[in-house]
């Protein structure tokens, strides 16, 4: 019997999705972490007791007792999307987005977090996915979830906007860093508006939160080797110790209605 085309598809992504990961499509839980972080996932596996997989691009990892998978998709939109067209033949999942940004306001200091509601589109990939004139916007359900529980850890973040860029090496590119302070973003990274755009096509909802990581616009803030190993190791273990909460929050609202 001849695979419709929407069976073909799936076929294809969860066979993608198995070679990628090197992990069997059934060991997903129903609740995901994305990250850019092979750091994080090592993290989740020894202080969850989670089993680890590496694929030929991504590494993951399953914790049934928490309910919650954990992936790391690399860095890049590109990278991205993929991941999002191949978690998104897997039913009834919910996301969240642990991912690093440079802070470009003064007032921003490294290890706070930032919640975005939107992201400008400045990275190319999401116009496979809907045309430039639509908004890049986390799912509001989530990110309410993600407020819910920094609130309830009187936690300090800042909420607002981030600039998803392809362009990495942009702190010595004078003309992009004045398109940057004239668009008015409070952060900047290299996925979640490929994230946002992909996944709302998709009808998956994901949130995300950034963690600042740097502040490239001022002196001496652009990221380093040194200061990476730094925030690993002061913010790792917190960052994804909420993401694991927010993601059961999130699916307490589901179950309350």
């Amino acid at each position: 019997m001849e695979l419709s085309r929407e069976n073909y598809e799936r076929e294809v992504a969860h066979s993608s999705l198995e070679r990628y990961s090197g992990s069997p499509v059934h060991l997903f839980q129903d609740l995901i972490l994305l990250t850019n972080f092979p750091h994080y996932v090592v993290h989740f596996t020894e202080h969850y007791g989670a089993q680890f997989f590496e694929g030929s691009m991504f590494t993951v990892a399953h914790c049934p007792n928490k309910g919650v998978s954990i992936l790391d998709f690399k860095i890049g939109s590109p990278a991205a999307a993929l991941t999002i067209d191949l978690l998104s033949h897997l039913p009834g999942k919910l996301f969240l987005f642990l991912g690093m940004c440079g802070g470009v306001r003064d007032h921003y200091s490294l290890g706070e977090y930032c919640v975005p509601v939107a992201s400008i589109r400045g990275e190319g990939t999401s116009n496979f996915y809907l045309p430039e004139e639509v908004p890049a916007l986390a799912n509001f359900v989530m990110q309410r979830a993600v407020t819910h529980v920094l609130e309830e850890d009187e936690v300090r973040y800042h909420l607002g906007i981030t600039y998803t860029t392809n362009k990495r090496f942009w702190e010595f590119d004078r003309p992009f860093v004045e398109q940057l302070k004239a668009s008015r973003a409070q952060v900047i990274e290299m996925e979640a508006a490929t994230l946002f755009i992909a996944s709302y096509r998709n009808k998956m909802p994901l949130g995300a939160l950034l963690l600042i990581s740097d502040l490239p616009l001022q002196k001496k803030g652009v990221k380093t080797k040194e200061s990476s190993e730094e925030i690993f190791r002061l913010y790792m273990s917190k960052h994804v110790e909420h993401g694991i909460r927010i993601l059961h929050h999130r699916r307490k609202m589901v179950y309350e209605g």
